[in-house]
């Protein structure tokens, strides 16, 4: 019988382990040809837009997609609902506000695990808002980062992002006055903001870093600007398919000739090894991350079965 799992199972139930765990093997699927990702539809209705996304993963026996409405400026309520890939029948229904966090913080630690050089140890974080604190996470658990910088328009916002997620990753973690001092010689750099203009200039980054730019999923909004693209010797999106669609960061260097899609690699195939996330320390590399519904669905999976077997949910009627 399918089940239903709240906000607050969720949260008692995933970790950004298992996140990651589930995510690269999401990837290692999608290469293998075992699953597969559709990009996100925007229906517009009066006040804002309802949003779908959906994905398949037969190689994991399971299938679903994620929904949610934004109407104005109200709070966004996330959905992710799951089948089984063999016979069709519902597994599960999740509140997903939290488990997005997760895993797009996830999605950035996968592409950071194959992308950063093997010796990164400083971050740059650019945001410092509910999203930013999963990023860090999922960057300390790939690389043994030993000291931060995060900026955010706010200072009171910036300071206190530093001193709890300093304190809880044990690391010295500053907050600085200015975007550029952020990405001032860090060997990371990660957006994750909800600006329309670029808050990271290509000419800040000393060769060898890594960017992960995860806050914009729209084709009129940018973290980043031109230099960012064409100083990146790999560019790298979680789906190309939904980067044509909805990636501003790329769309607009690209309809400027600077960047050509046949130059932007499928995350899968860097997880998968078919191309490489870096050749030389001293290149600079690029991850746009839009958020896929093929990671909801292989996070909600494993959200299900640990759920299954401690018994936690409401089990829905049939």
């Amino acid at each position: 019988m399918a089940i239903y799992l709240t906000e607050q199972d969720v949260r008692g139930l995933l970790t950004m382990d298992i996140a990651l765990s589930a995510v690269e093997e999401g990837f290692r699927h999608q290469a293998a040809g075992t699953a597969t990702n559709s990009p996100r539809s925007r229906i517009r209705i009066e006040g804002g837009f309802f949003n779908f996304m959906s994905a398949a993963a037969p190689g994991l026996g399971v299938m679903g997609g994620k929904s949610y409405g934004a109407i104005g400026a109200k709070m966004l309520h996330f959905y992710v609902q799951i089948f089984n890939s063999e016979d069709g029948r519902l597994l599960a229904v999740l509140e997903a506000s939290r488990l997005g966090q997760i895993r797009t913080g996830a999605a950035s630690g996968v592409a950071t695990r194959y992308m950063a050089p093997e010796n990164a140890r400083s971050v740059g974080i650019i945001g410092a808002g509910y999203q930013a604190r999963t990023q860090l996470e999922a960057t300390c658990a790939v690389r043994d980062i030993e000291a931060a910088k995060v900026y955010s328009r706010s200072p009171e916002r910036r300071e206190k992002f530093a001193k709890e997620m300093g304190k809880r990753f044990g690391i010295d973690l500053r907050a600085v006055d200015s975007a550029e001092e952020c990405a001032h010689s860090s060997d990371i750099v990660i957006t994750i903001t909800t600006s329309s203009r670029p808050v990271l200039n290509g000419e800040w980054l000393s060769q060898g870093t890594h960017v992960n730019v995860a806050g914009a999923n729209h084709w009129m909004r940018r973290e980043i600007d031109d230099d960012v693209v064409t100083r990146a010797d790999v560019v790298v999106a979680d789906d190309v398919d939904q980067a044509k669609v909805e990636c501003g960061d790329l769309l607009q260097p690209i309809e400027r000739g600077l960047l050509q899609w046949r130059d932007v690699l499928d995350l899968h195939r860097v997880v998968s090894r078919e191309a490489k996330g870096r050749t030389s320390d001293d290149q600079i590399t690029l991850f746009a991350s839009q958020g896929m519904a093929l990671e909801d669905i292989v996070v909600a999976e494993r959200v299900y079965r640990l759920a299954s077997e401690q018994g936690v949910g409401v089990e829905l009627a049939s």
